[in-house]
């Protein structure tokens, strides 16, 4: 470099190579990135089938081959030239319909690597090939191909060793890979697409086109697995020159990191974060902070109105009218959950009997009691016999101990009926097993002693034998009631199957919904202290009351400044009367703090559910049999029931034959 006479260096051009490999800094960041932009420029060739080979997590070798338009000699050529598409033949921005439209990213491809392309038009003799290494372009050749085009990139990076240095580990890298081909996958089911590893027989990913009616929902089903289809909901709306579709996972069916979430713009996979606070704020009331739903939506609308040159990658998108673009996701999925009423996630049930099978442990030693077992089990089950009780007369067999143990005569046994098997003669396994015919089952003396150790339900709403309980009562979703447990668990019987429901999740939820209606119809019902009851509190949270009592005073609760760290409170909501207004405000103010700088509606939903939490029933209320029927009823009228206000499952559904398998019956 050559300075001035001033001693600074002076401003020059750079070379056209190095203009490449810095650009290229930007779109190719890692192996990922150079798949995103092959593939897109495969959909853009609209091609039917892409597949994708890797080796070394594509550092070593990318290979895209598709069966699209293909390029002739002269586009091919130009192909590789910075800034030179097919993509934008007027020029305007505005109306960007490809994915692909810069032009960069072939040759900054071919600026950092080998870049080798090989492409055929679909009814030419033959096909031609160029090579570009590390910013070198070769001549154009003919070459033997099929219909297509077929891109191999290797050493990925040679040109600039130090990007190597950023990369991941190959299994990370080859994980980026999958994962950007998923989300191109979700945006285009009709495509059929691959991805294997170099060396390999087996493909890592095989997505087949699909089309026909619900042919979205199958390729979701492949992408998001198994699961998604039974616990999700479809929904579509349309607002002005705004479409959207999609399918929404239930409130109980989440993950732990927002990966399962997918955006499809005008055919586009984005990560919007406008897109992405719409859905989080769509969840707010029925899923914890701390999880993320599972859903994939496409919204379709005039290219005009959304701009996808805002980013390099391309994967960020701003809209002319956002507002209305939120509104519409918010409305769309509350719709959409809406409609499913208190429908809980399926894999809530299968985490529950996944919880209680039994750990698969060694078979004892014969003659062995596992010391698990001894310890559960009542002491008098394993105590040693009286070595000075009466012999058995000659000749005596398990019969006469199975009816010493449970309530018959010692040394009597049962009769046998006509044509019965002798106890005696069968086979000795059934005999071990089955118990002897006609026993007459387990006597109530020799029972006696299991009860030491058992509590009674709390509530026990068992029909008697005579009246076994009709088809009415369990017809309902969540059955009729049949038992209360520790204060706690209404366990109801349904047609083909059993319900557990948590009796303070469940009524929390019900208690919020009915404020939020409340609200929404003019304004929650309140009641009048007789006597107003001043709260002591921290002077700053006494200060923060105070300044929201306008807010506060819609929600049912009216109060104001009482002196310095003082607030006097004169009307609460009335499904909250009686309870700790210590306790409320708290939880008020806990609610007013932590919403920080979200939106008015969104802070006061927080603070109902908070107050809703004050108004449910407790943990350790003993029930009626007529309350716990009336809060299923209620449930199953009530949207949103199948999950409290933080996001957990109100009840869990097993079916009857989930619980035969529990047993070995299946």
């Amino acid at each position: 470099m050559s300075d001035s006479p001033l001693g600074r260096p002076q401003v020059r051009r750079l070379d056209p190579v190095l203009v490449d490999r810095i650009a290229a800094g930007e779109v190719v960041e890692r192996p990922a990135s150079a798949v995103k932009e092959l593939v897109e420029n495969a959909i853009d060739a609209g091609a039917s089938s892409i597949a994708v080979t890797i080796a070394a997590g594509g550092r070593r070798l990318i290979r895209v081959v598709d069966d699209g338009g293909g390029m002739g000699p002269g586009d091919l050529a130009l192909a590789v030239e910075r800034h030179a598409t097919s993509k934008l033949p007027d020029g305007d921005l505005e109306r960007i319909e490809t994915l692909g439209f810069r032009g960069e990213a072939l040759p900054s491809i071919g600026a950092v690597a080998r870049l080798a392309i090989t492409s055929r038009v679909p009814g030419a003799e033959s096909g031609h090939s160029i090579v570009v290494d590390a910013g070198h372009k070769g001549p154009v050749r003919p070459a033997a191909g099929q219909p297509g085009t077929r891109i191999e990139v290797t050493d990925l990076f040679a040109a600039t060793p130090a990007r190597l240095k950023f990369l991941k580990s190959d299994r990370a890298e080859a994980t980026a890979v999958g994962e950007i081909l998923r989300r191109l996958a979700v945006a285009h089911p009709q495509i059929r697409f691959s991805l294997g590893s170099e060396g390999s027989t087996t493909a890592a990913l095989v997505l087949p086109a699909e089309a026909g009616p619900g042919s979205w929902l199958r390729r979701l089903v492949a992408v998001l697995g198994p699961d998604f289809g039974a616990n999700s909901a479809p929904l579509s709306l349309e607002r002005e020159a705004f479409a959207l579709d999609g399918h929404v996972g239930l409130p109980t069916f989440h993950r732990a990191a927002a990966t399962h979430v997918h955006f499809v713009v005008n055919g586009r996979p984005v990560r919007d974060r406008l897109l992405l606070s719409a859905v989080r704020g769509a969840y707010a009331d029925v899923m914890a902070s701390d999880r993320h739903p599972v859903l994939a939506l496409a919204l379709t609308c005039d290219p005009a109105l959304v701009d996808v040159n805002v980013h390099p990658a391309k994967t960020e998108v701003r809209f002319r009218d956002p507002g209305l673009v939120r509104g519409l996701i918010v409305s769309a999925i509350h719709e959409a959950l809406r409609r499913e009423g208190g429908r809980s996630s399926g894999t809530v049930a299968a985490r529950t009997l996944e919880s209680l099978r039994p750990a698969q442990t060694p078979l004892p030693a014969q003659g062995a009691v596992p010391a698990s077992s001894a310890s559960r089990a009542p002491a008098s089950l394993f105590a040693r016999r009286d070595e000075t009780a009466p012999a058995r007369p000659a000749g005596s067999g398990r019969t006469e101990d199975f009816a010493r143990d449970f309530g018959a005569t010692p040394w009597e046994t049962p009769r046998e009926a006509p044509g019965d098997t002798p106890w005696e003669a069968r086979e000795p396994d059934q005999a071990a097993y089955e118990g002897p015919p006609k026993a007459g089952g387990f006597r109530e003396a020799a029972q006696a002693q299991f009860s030491g150790d058992l509590a009674a339900p709390s509530a026990d709403l068992r029909a008697p034998a005579e009246a076994p309980a009709t088809a009415v009562e369990t017809a309902h979703p969540l059955g009729a009631a049949r038992a209360q447990l520790h204060e706690t668990y209404i366990v109801a019987q349904t047609r083909d199957g059993i319900v557990i429901v948590d009796q303070h999740a469940a009524h929390e939820r019900l208690v919020y919904e009915r404020l939020k209606r409340e609200r929404e119809g003019g304004g929650i019902a309140r009641q009048i202290l007789l006597i107003p009851d001043v709260v002591e509190l921290d002077p700053a949270e006494a200060d923060r009351l105070a300044d929201a009592a306008d807010a506060l005073q819609d929600l049912g609760l009216v109060l104001e400044a009482f002196g310095h760290g003082a607030v006097l409170v004169r009307e609460v909501p009335a499904a909250l009367a009686g309870g700790s207004l210590r306790a409320l405000l708290t939880d008020v103010v806990d609610a007013l703090t932590e919403g920080g700088a979200d939106p008015l509606a969104r802070r006061l939903d927080a603070v109902l559910s908070r107050m809703s939490c004050h108004g449910s029933i407790r943990a350790g209320r003993r029930l009626r049999p007529e309350e716990m029927n009336a809060l299923l009823r209620e449930m199953e009228a009530t949207p949103f029931s199948g999950q409290c206000n933080h996001g957990r499952p109100t009840y869990v559904e097993l079916k009857l034959s989930d619980v035969e398998r529990l047993f070995g019956r299946r």
